[in-house]
């Protein structure tokens, strides 16, 4: 297992220099000037010409590559033309919004997809298969943009005063002030002095609440969650739901099922040790590259209820040329593709023990 892990990551080397190399040179490749881009009308020829030598844009882009390679190396992934500020510190502020949302999200779509499907499976061509898969295709077919303010609408507008009613936009309460964790630790007084781990971690409110015992940030900050999480987590749902219910359809007509029948084990028993077990291999596969996607930044998502997270930022930084935030963000997507994958085929060695990776 540890040989199969390190080679991997070996492997991923090339992959990652190679998605490196394109997305420097199409950042490059975007017509405009990234001065104006950033400055707008303060872009004056002199302004410009110090702006493009402090950043290092009037040297070849095969050296630009280079000097960026080995600051990469080193840890450093440069400083947003934008912000004025390190790209570290951009993801350890933006990252976490994503991370929740999509943590959020896929936990929905898993918890309700999975089961959807077997029910489906199970009730083959009954009227509970019918309905689970046209709510399938339906969530599929929904574009997010259109589902994310529809839901907004019916929480925050239709079910005003209720109960039920849920904020439309924003992480938490107008207002609200959470503590950080390691502030209560006594681990650090201030952003400044913690660690930057440390920082990133308080900055996801769910864990924020629970290592605080805070239990009015953790409700604020769920109440805040579940709009967005229903909108971006519905097409995952639709696809899990249909994998899982293909799947599952499958192993049951499988020879091993009938004899664990004609052994007199209970149904459920049949349907969740035997057959899901045996059906869950293709359905992990499909839940680690809609986890790697989300994790990439839902931008619509994100616009829509007024999130600051990965995907807005990226498209921000595409938008006013801001080769730094494209080229950070770019990698940071990349690894977590790679990582996720990795999970996925360590996940298939527990989940089948006949698959060996060495």
């Amino acid at each position: 297992m540890l040989k199969f892990i390190i080679r991997r990551l070996i492997f991923s080397i090339p992959v990652l220099l190679g998605i490196l190399a394109v997305t420097f040179l199409l950042a490059r490749a975007i017509p405009g000037d990234p001065c104006r881009a950033v400055l707008g009308e303060r872009a004056t020829p002199e302004v410009c010409d110090a702006f493009i030598a402090r950043n290092g844009l009037d040297k070849p882009v095969f050296t630009q590559f280079i000097i960026y390679i080995g600051h990469v190396l080193q840890g450093d992934f440069g400083e947003s033309l934008r912000y004025s500020r390190s790209i570290s510190d951009l993801m350890i502020e933006r990252l976490p919004v994503t991370l929740e949302l999509a943590m959020t999200a896929m936990f929905f779509a898993i918890i309700v997809g999975i089961p959807l499907g077997v029910i489906s499976a199970y009730r083959h061509n009954s009227w509970i298969d019918v309905g689970t898969m046209l709510g399938a295709n339906i969530g599929v077919s929904m574009p997010v943009f259109w589902l994310g303010l529809m839901l907004a609408f019916f929480f925050a507008v239709v079910l005003k005063d209720t109960p039920f009613a849920l904020p439309p936009s924003g992480r938490l309460t107008a207002g609200f002030q959470p503590v950080p964790f390691y502030e209560v630790w006594g681990l650090a007084s201030s952003p400044e002095t913690a660690p930057g781990f440390l920082v990133f971690l308080s900055r996801i409110n769910l864990l924020n609440g629970i290592l605080t015992l805070n239990f009015e940030l953790l409700a604020d900050s769920f109440r805040h969650l579940i709009v967005p999480a229903l909108a971006v987590g519905t097409i995952p749902l639709a696809i899990i739901a249909r994998m899982t219910r293909s799947s599952v359809l499958e192993v049951l007509g499988q020879d091993y099922v009938r004899t664990a029948r004609a052994k007199g084990l209970r149904e459920r028993v049949v349907v969740v040790r035997h057959a899901l077990r045996n059906a869950l291999l293709p359905v992990v596969t499909v839940i680690g590259l809609n986890f790697g996607a989300l994790i990439s930044g839902a931008v619509l998502t994100e616009t829509i209820f007024g999130f600051s997270g990965l995907g807005r930022t990226l498209v921000d930084g595409i938008t006013t040329r801001d080769y730094t935030i494209v080229q950070g963000f770019t990698i940071f997507i990349a690894v977590s593709f790679v990582f996720v994958n990795l999970a996925v085929d360590i996940l298939y060695v527990y989940l089948d023990p006949r698959i060996r990776l060495d």
